[in-house]
């Protein structure tokens, strides 16, 4: 199952969007993290910070699992 997450704007960069889901701590890791590891967006390997997510959207990394960009539910 996918982890969902949330944000509130049309898309987010790949490099938001790892900090966003916890997985670098900031935006100078996003960098080299995508050189470390494999990131697969929607099934095709993606290496570029600046990719932008949709809502939809499947971001899965070994070792860390498999994320969907969701709209945030406004209260």
């Amino acid at each position: 199952m996918n982890e969902r997450i949330e944000i509130s704007t049309e898309y987010i960069p790949l490099g938001q969007f790892l900090k966003l889901a916890n997985i670098v701590e900031s935006g100078g890791m996003v960098k080299i993290f995508l050189s470390e590891f494999e990131v697969y967006v929607n099934g095709e390997l993606e290496n570029r910070r600046g990719r932008k997510l949709y809502l939809g959207d499947t971001v899965e990394i070994e070792e860390f699992g498999a994320f969907e960009v969701v709209r945030e539910e406004q209260n």
